[in-house]
C-alpha cells in the first residue's frame, strides 16, 4: 500500500459503522439479511494489508431497486458502443433499442481515420414486432444487416442479441457468418442477452471474448512509434482518451489501440502489434489483456489516470518497463511541466474542500480511482461499492485462485487460447521481468480497492435504493458519486450528486487538464449553497392553520 493511502487509514469519524451495518440489515427478512452481511463490510486493514472478505459478483435479491444494468448493456452499451467505425445492431424489440444509442458521453474523433466513419450517433435495431418472436427473427437481421450495409458502408458490422432473442433460439452467428460471406467484410456477433449472468459485467466478459476471437490479430502491420501501449478500459467519457493521448504524445508514447475510447476496428486488429497493455477499468477488458498476453505475448500492467498523482505514477511506471533513459527523462519533464498547474488549483482550492467526505458507487474501476482525486483535494472517502465488480476488484486478484466458478459464470464461454505458433513474441525475457518486478513493477497484478480504503470506512457491492437512503441519512456526506438513475433521488436529499458514468456535462477528469478540471467541479458543488434552499419554507417549518366556517 502507497504512504498517501495509508494516511487515510486513520478510523473514520461518525456513526459506529457495525451498528449502520446491522439497522441496514434489520429491514430484512432473514434470509436476504444473511447473504446482504456478505455484501456489506466494514473495511478493517489487518497486518499485511489484508482485507475481509467481501461476496461479488452474485444475483441481486429480487424486489431490490438496484443500480445494476444488464450484460447487453455491458457489452453494447460500454464495450463497443465507443467504437465509432462498426455498425452495431441491436437485434430484438425496439424498447431494448433504447441502449443502441448513445446514452455515455463517449467522445470521438473521426478525423483521424482516411474514411471519417462514425455512426456513434445512430440507432441500429432490427424492431422485432410480435410476429418475428412467434416465428423467428432471423429473415428480419439478414435485412436489417443488408440494409446497414447498402446504406452506410461500414468496414465492420456487429449484431447483439438481447433477451427474447435467445428465449425464441434465433441463431444470430450463422445468419453473420452467411452475411459476412456475401457481403465481404467483418459481420460478427454476441450472445449477450440481458439474463445472461447477474450484471452487466457478463457482456463486458461477451465483448471481450467476440472482439478478440474475430478481430484482434487480424493485421500483423508494426506501425511507427518507439514505445508503442494499447490503453485498455478507457471509455472516453467526456474526453479522457483525448486527454490521456496528448500526454503520452508529449512523451513520446505512441498509442496502437484504445478499448474502446476514440476507437476504431483497425486499431482493435493491430492491438496484438503493442509492446504493452495498459488496464484502465480491470472489471471490463482484463479478460483481453490476459487473451492478448498468451497468444502473442504482450504483457499488462495496471494503471491509473485519475488523478495528478496516479497520472505521473502511472507515466513512471511506463517508463519503467520500456526502461530506455531517454523516455525516461521526458516522462520526467512532462510531469514537471504539467504539475505546477495543478499544484496552484489544489492550493487555492483544497482549503475550501479539506475535511469533507465523500461517498462513491461507481461501476468499473471508478470508485476505486477517483478517490485519489479526492484525497488530493484532502477530502475522505466514508463508503464505496460497485455495480457489477468481482471480487478481486475490491481485493485484489490475489483472491482468485480460490473463487469458485458458479452457474452463472457458465453461462459465459471461456475461449482456449494459446500461443500463437508464428506471431507469439515475448516483449521481455523472464530475466527482464523479473529484475523489474524486483525494481517494483507489478504486472499481472490489481491490488484492488479495499487495502487503499480508510479503516472503518464501509464497502458495500451493489448497493439498494433503501441502503443508499439510510446512509445518506446516518453520515450525510458532503457529496456522492454514482449513477444518472441515483442522481434526483439523491440531490432530494439536499446532497450535491456528481455522476461519474457519463460526468453530467463536464470531464475530461483524466489526466494532469482532468484533475484540474474534477478539483474546481468539486468545489463548486460542495460549497454551493444551493442544497439549502432545497425543501419549501413549508417543509421546513410546517405549519397548519385554519379558521372555523363560523367565525
Amino acid at each position: 500500500m502507497t504512504e498517501t493511502a495509508r494516511s487515510q487509514t486513520a478510523p473514520i469519524e461518525g456513526p459506529d459503522p457495525e451498528k449502520v451495518k446491522a439497522e441496514l440489515l434489520a429491514k430484512y427478512p432473514p434470509k436476504v439479511a444473511r447473504k446482504r452481511a456478505k455484501q456489506i463490510i466494514v473495511n478493517r486493514l489487518e497486518p499485511g494489508d489484508k482485507v475481509p472478505e467481501i461476496n461479488a459478483n452474485v444475483r441481486t435479491v429480487p424486489g431490490l431497486m438496484s443500480q445494476r444494468g444488464c450484460c447487453y448493456a455491458g457489452c453494447k452499451g460500454v464495450v463497443l458502443g465507443p467504437t465509432r467505425d462498426i455498425v452495431n445492431i441491436t437485434h430484438g424489440p425496439i424498447g431494448c433499442g433504447f441502449y443502441s444509442w448513445l446514452t455515455r458521453r463517449n467522445q470521438t474523433d473521426p478525423d483521424t481515420t482516411p474514411d471519417g466513419h462514425n455512426f456513434m450517433t445512430y440507432c441500429f435495431s432490427t424492431d422485432m414486432q410480435e410476429k418475428e418472436i412467434i416465428f423467428g427473427g432471423e429473415k428480419k437481421l439478414r435485412q436489417a444487416i443488408q440494409e446497414a450495409y447498402d446504406n452506410f458502408k461500414p468496414k465492420a458490422i456487429a449484431v447483439f442479441a438481447t433477451c427474447p432473442v435467445g428465449l425464441i433460439g434465433d441463431d444470430i452467428h450463422s445468419v453473420c457468418r452467411e452475411m459476412k460471406a456475401a457481403l465481404g467484410i467483418n459481420v460478427f456477433g454476441f450472445s449477450c442477452e440481458g439474463y445472461k449472468g447477474v450484471s452487466q459485467s457478463a457482456g463486458h466478459h461477451i465483448a471481450n471474448n467476440q472482439i478478440f476471437k474475430h478481430v484482434v490479430g487480424l493485421d500483423d502491420t508494426i506501425g511507427a512509434g518507439e514505445f508503442r501501449v494499447n490503453l485498455l478500459g478507457e471509455y472516453n467519457i467526456g474526453g479522457d482518451a483525448f486527454e490521456i493521448e496528448r500526454i503520452f504524445e508529449k512523451c513520446g508514447i505512441t498509442t496502437v489501440a484504445t478499448f474502446s475510447g476514440n476507437s476504431s476496428i483497425d486499431a482493435f486488429a493491430n492491438s496484438h502489434t503493442a509492446d504493452l497493455n495498459l488496464i484502465m477499468c480491470h472489471r471490463s477488458i482484463n479478460y483481453v489483456a490476459e487473451m492478448m498476453e498468451k497468444k502473442f505475448g504482450v504483457p499488462w500492467i495496471k494503471i491509473n489516470f485519475i488523478g495528478a498523482e496516479a497520472t505521473a505514477k502511472s507515466l513512471r511506471k511506463i517508463a519503467a518497463y520500456f526502461d530506455d533513459p531517454a523516455l525516461t527523462e521526458r516522462v520526467e519533464a512532462v510531469i514537471a511541466e504539467e504539475l505546477p498547474a495543478v499544484q496552484a488549483a489544489r492550493d487555492d482550492i483544497r482549503p475550501r474542500t479539506a475535511g469533507k467526505r465523500a461517498m462513491l458507487f461507481v461501476g468499473g474501476s471508478r470508485a476505486h480511482h477517483y478517490q485519489e482525486l479526492f484525497r488530493e483535494l484532502g477530502m475522505r472517502t466514508l463508503s464505496a461499492g460497485y455495480e457489477f465488480a468481482h471480487r478481486d476488484d475490491y481485493e485484489g486478484r490475489k483472491v482468485l485462485p480460490g473463487v469458485k466458478v458458479d452457474a452463472d459464470s457458465r453461462n459465459i464461454e471461456e475461449l482456449d487460447v494459446c500461443q500463437d505458433p508464428d506471431r507469439y513474441r515475448p516483449r521481455k525475457t523472464p530475466e527482464e521481468l523479473a529484475a523489474l518486478s524486483a525494481k517494483g513493477l507489478e504486472f499481472k497484478d490489481y491490488q484492488g480497492m479495499m487495502p487503499e480504503m480508510p479503516e472503518g470506512s464501509m464497502v458495500i457491492d451493489d448497493i439498494s435504493q433503501f441502503e443508499t437512503d439510510l446512509m445518506i441519512e446516518k453520515y450525510r456526506p458532503d457529496i456522492f458519486c454514482a449513477g444518472i438513475k441515483e442522481k434526483y433521488m439523491i440531490q432530494k436529499h439536499g446532497i450535491p450528486m456528481k455522476q461519474l458514468h457519463s460526468y453530467d456535462y463536464g470531464g475530461p477528469y483524466a489526466g494532469f487538464k482532468g484533475a484540474v478540471n474534477f478539483y474546481r467541479e468539486i468545489d463548486r458543488m460542495v460549497n454551493s449553497r444551493v442544497w439549502g434552499y432545497l425543501k419549501a419554507p413549508w417543509q421546513t417549518n410546517p405549519e397548519l392553520a385554519a379558521t372555523y366556517a363560523w367565525e
